[in-house]
């Protein structure tokens, strides 16, 4: 998701709208109960799950990798800026180690372009400069495509997101008509201070009960109130509310779509001639089905796309 660029905001930044905050949370099981780990205004990095995964170990296609700049063909490396946590696409495991659904999928680009992925951690603000400046060959960050961002540099989409609400199997509710319903969310979030409010207030000019929001400091608590039943449901940002699915096993499921969604790229240089090479791997894994076995593995196969383009921002 777009973070706010001109400030550095607990690790936890809105990656998706200028003045938004679209936090993630990572979400571990312990003990048979479910333990949710969240980023919030009060509180710094979060370990989150120890979750990594080799489910996939593509091979170098020669014809994509022919196409590969030749300096970084020369130097055997993607040098990748990436900004840590914002589970499940990057953060890092107990060990330290950097995983996550974008680590897993960049892993298996870079072998396919015959390269090694090198990540250097970054502040989010600083990511996009350092690759128009190439001290980064690509930013891998959750970075929204926008319309304003390509004027800096390019983008490779290779996932959708946006909202996605969560409820228990067997108590469906629907996040369009969800008045009289109590919904949980992360506080601060857009789901808190735009979503829920608009949706409230669409009910009660319709002469229906408001809807109740339940307001948590992270995603953790907000998460576990639906578990336990205290909430009919939870609104958050597509890939948490996914691994946060994943991760009950078997106690939250979807409840409706993906909505508001829009797509995740990577930043190139302006003009870079990376940008066909990385567009070229993907469509290979997507063919391959390792793209899906990647996003399956956390939970995120909701986001995926079809046919990744190079700046398919609408707006």
């Amino acid at each position: 998701m777009q973070k706010v660029e001109a400030t550095v905001l607990s690790g936890c930044q809105d990656r998706r709208g200028i003045g938004r905050w679209w936090r993630a949370a990572g979400v571990i099981a312990v003990a048979g109960s479910l333990l949710l780990s969240g980023c919030s205004s009060k509180s710094e990095n979060s370990a989150g799950p120890s979750e990594s995964t080799s489910a996939v170990k593509p091979a170098k296609v020669d014809e994509i990798a022919a196409s590969v700049p030749d300096d970084i063909k020369k130097s055997g490396k993607l040098v990748v800026g990436v900004n840590i946590p914002y589970a499940p696409n990057e953060f890092k495991d107990s060990s330290g180690k950097i995983v996550g659904f974008d680590v897993d999928l960049m892993n298996a680009i870079a072998a396919t372009l015959g390269l090694t992925a090198d990540y250097r951690e970054s502040d989010f603000a600083k990511i996009i400069p350092a690759v128009q400046q190439g001290t980064y060959n690509v930013g891998m960050s959750s970075f929204t495509d926008t319309k304003e961002r390509q004027a800096s540099v390019d983008f490779v989409d290779y996932f959708n997101a946006g909202i996605l609400w969560a409820q228990r199997p067997g108590s469906p509710i629907d996040p369009n008509n969800a008045c009289g319903k109590k919904v949980a969310v992360q506080a601060t979030t857009t789901e808190e201070t735009e979503e829920l409010p608009k949706k409230s207030q669409a009910c009660t000019d319709a002469g229906k009960p408001p809807i109740e929001i339940l307001k948590f400091d992270g995603q953790d608590a907000a998460t576990n109130a639906v578990v336990l039943g205290q909430a009919d449901a939870m609104s958050a940002d597509s890939p948490v509310t996914a691994y946060a699915i994943k991760q009950s096993k078997g106690k939250l499921e979807a409840a409706g779509e993906i909505f508001e969604a829009a797509p995740y790229g990577w930043p190139v240089a302006k003009g870079s001639p990376l940008a066909q090479p990385l567009q070229k791997a993907l469509e290979h894994l997507i063919e391959t089905g390792d793209y899906k076995t990647i996003a399956s593995n956390w939970g995120v196969e909701q986001g995926m796309i079809t046919k990744p383009v190079i700046n398919g921002a609408t707006s």
